[in-house]
């Protein structure tokens, strides 16, 4: 029987009951104190598994996680395939089919998934043994279906196409490229063109090479006692056969020996998401860790940190700032980043710099590092409410050839750490001299004042440098007007336009399982009218313009009236708004030639005389308007909410988008038109506004 203990630091005054306390102070952190939490118990199997079993009787619940320990793989061309391998394994089994396994795992109230490394298992004591055969079905019996792969690869496509306009996606693959290099594990980007080259082999030689016993670790936790665990482990898990594991070894990737800034350029945006990162060499388990976990805490690892202190509280340039510098087998990283507004992107670099080397040089003060003793101790308290963490803790200690006090001394540990310690840990892995400075914001806005911190070089969304002058530049006799006269001209023709005096669309979206309807129609000369509905019953939103007055209802409400969105309703209203532009009074300026998706397209700043403000983007080789780019005003600065149209196609003469492309918070509706009407006759009682 091996016992895990934790320590809780617990803050306290120090002296007597009648000594005087200075209470404009915080309390120094009394001697932590130990209670014992949890016992595990551990066997191994023949073939090499290794089991760990922590009773927890207060719910007739038991819970499994298989962990598989190997080195990460150089997924190369084909880079994607690894993350699909747990669906896969959900996919289908020799025995049962996707839908039959779904069926069966609803049935008994459990939860079964998986992922390349993981298989996790939960379900009620008494259905433990029916829970045990679905898990050994599908760790052994997988079919893979290559069906069911094209499913998932256009699933996946689909999402990495949605995340080549998010900047902060574009920030992730940016700073991965360059602070592990293209030729480590940790460095491979998946992308749409890597993804299409996966094929079904791919899933099934990992599955065959690294789901193996003498690598894996099995927790059991929950209301089960070692002797039943060893007689459903050797039932289930005895017959797995061993296996030769690859041991590839890689080259540490190294800091940048002088730091540069890396600039993506995002005409639209504006905000820049900033990040200071370079790699560390930071292995788990050893001392540094926690002095580095305190290092942390104090520099960015909350609200009460220093980064966020300074550029959210201070000086308001951001919604939030934060660092890591985390551990790993192989390599860790350094990473301190915000997403701030594009005039303040080089002053708030410099708030970096100065927290970053301030941290170096002086010392923490002490109200700092028992705070962040504190908050640490808080969070691994809380983490011990789950009895998982205690098998999470055992397991951890097998496959990182950690001390057996690991865990039942860390606290301790932390306590212990000083304000020196956190002074030399940052002198050791603190070094914006030597450092990747990302940004991934407005370049036209931002570049020259970047400058002062490195030489500026540009990169593309997966971390690939190339030269400005490569990609295409404005003509120097285009202008906003010639650009939005090529778009009349490309979907029809000003005179086909104007022909048509009524059109009424259809089209139809999915979200998180909702179906979603939306009717929209349009009256020349302009009147407008959209309703959406959910599941064929509900309306969620209305909202009309009747040629003079403008009104919103939500669920039935009518919103308060808004003389600006008025204005602008009889701007867009029109089919086509470009035509109305010079009449209406609304300013457009030729920006820039920008990436919309894989494609370049003109970018046309737009202001409407409330001062609405939006940007239009023209393919530069079909002329369409592929997004619209709206600003949404918020404390912080500008937001932009990009909407994209695809698929055009011919409607009596005139080429329309046939799927809108709509942001709905992190995820993205895709409307597509289901039915179109032109000229054909409008109730005009969809107009009242009541």
């Amino acid at each position: 029987m091996k016992k895990l203990f934790i320590y809780i630091l617990a803050l306290g005054f120090v002296g007597t009951a009648n000594a005087q306390v200075d209470r404009s102070k915080l309390p120094a952190p009394a001697p932590a104190k130990s209670i014992q939490i949890g016992d595990y118990e551990s066997f191994t199997l023949k073939n090499g598994m290794k089991v760990f079993v922590v009773e927890n009787h207060k719910l007739p619940r038991v819970t499994l996680s298989l962990v598989f320990d190997h080195e990460p793989v150089m997924e190369g061309e084909n880079a994607g395939y690894v993350d699909m391998v747990g669906t896969m394994l959900r996919r289908g089994t020799t025995t049962r089919t996707k839908e039959q396994l779904d069926e069966a795992i609803d049935f008994i109230g459990a939860n079964l998934d998986a992922s390349a490394t993981s298989v996790y298992a939960s379900s009620l004591t008494k259905h433990q043994d029916k829970l045990l055969a679905l898990m050994s079905d599908i760790l052994f019996n997988p079919t893979f279906p290559e069906e069911e792969l094209e499913k998932i690869k256009t699933q996946t496509i689909s999402g990495l196409a949605a995340n080549k306009e998010d900047a902060n996606s574009i920030s992730s693959n940016v700073t991965t490229a360059l602070v592990y290099g293209k030729n480590h594990p940790y460095g491979t980007l998946t992308t749409e063109e890597t993804v299409g080259n996966i094929k079904i082999e791919d899933i099934k030689n990992y599955y065959q090479t690294y789901f193996k016993p003498n690598i894996a670790y099995l927790a059991i936790v929950g209301d089960i006692n070692k002797k039943a665990a060893q007689k459903l482990v050797k039932k289930y898990f005895s017959k797995w056969e061993q296996g030769d594991i690859p041991t590839p070894s890689y080259e540490m990737p190294k800091a940048p020996e002088k730091t540069f800034v890396v600039l993506v350029d995002k005409p639209s945006a504006v905000q820049s998401v900033i990040d200071i990162t370079y790699p560390v060499a930071l292995k788990t388990g050893t001392p540094d860790v926690i002095k580095a976990r305190v290092l942390n805490q104090i520099l960015g690892g909350g609200s009460s940190a220093r980064l966020f202190t300074n550029l959210r509280e201070d000086k308001g340039y951001t919604y939030g700032a934060y660092s890591s510098l985390s551990s790993d087998e192989l390599v860790g990283a350094f990473s301190a980043s915000a997403s701030v507004r594009n005039e303040v992107t080089d002053s708030a670099f410099n708030e970096f710099i100065i927290e970053l080397n301030k941290i170096k040089t002086e010392d923490v003060a002490e109200e700092e590092i028992n705070l962040a003793k504190s908050s640490i101790a808080g969070s691994f308290a809380r983490s011990l409410e789950r009895p998982q963490t205690v098998a999470r803790f055992a397991i951890n200690t097998a496959r990182y050839n950690l001390p057996e006090d690991y865990y039942s001394s860390y606290l301790k540990k932390v306590q212990a750490v000083s304000i020196a310690d956190v002074k030399a840990t940052a002198q050791k892995y603190i070094h914006p001299d030597k450092a990747y400075f990302t940004v991934v914001g407005k370049a036209s806005e931002i570049k020259d004042k970047l400058a002062a911190f490195g030489e500026v070089k540009y990169f593309d969304n997966y971390g690939n440098e190339y030269t400005p002058s490569d990609a295409p530049q404005l003509p120097a006799d285009l202008t906003a007007e010639k650009v939005m006269a090529n778009y009349v001209k490309a979907i029809g023709g000003e005179e086909t336009i104007l022909a048509i005096k009524s059109i009424k669309t259809v089209s139809e979206a999915e979200i998180q399982g909702q179906k979603l309807s939306f009717t929209a129609i349009k009256v020349s000369p302009n009147k407008s009218y959209v309703s959406i509905m959910m599941g064929g019953a509900m309306e969620m939103q209305k909202v009309i313009f009747d040629g003079t007055n403008y009104a919103e209802y939500a669920q039935g409400a009518k919103a308060p009236n808004d003389e600006n969105k008025t204005k602008d309703a009889l701007i867009e209203a029109a089919l086509v708004p470009e035509l109305n532009y010079t009449t209406l009074g609304v300013t457009t300026k030729l920006e820039a030639v920008e990436k919309v998706g894989d494609n370049y397209a003109y970018s046309v700043s737009v202001v409407y005389p409330s001062g609405k403000k939006i940007t239009n983007y023209y393919d530069t080789e079909s002329g369409l308007k592929v997004r619209v780019a709206n600003f949404i005003a918020t404390p912080q600065g500008e937001v932009t909410q990009n909407i994209d149209y695809l698929d055009y196609a011919e409607e009596s003469g005139v080429l329309l988008p046939h799927t809108v492309v709509i942001p709905m918070g992190p995820m993205k509706l895709e409307a597509k038109t289901i039915a179109v009407e032109v000229n054909e006759p409008i109730d005009e009682t969809v107009f009242k506004i009541e």
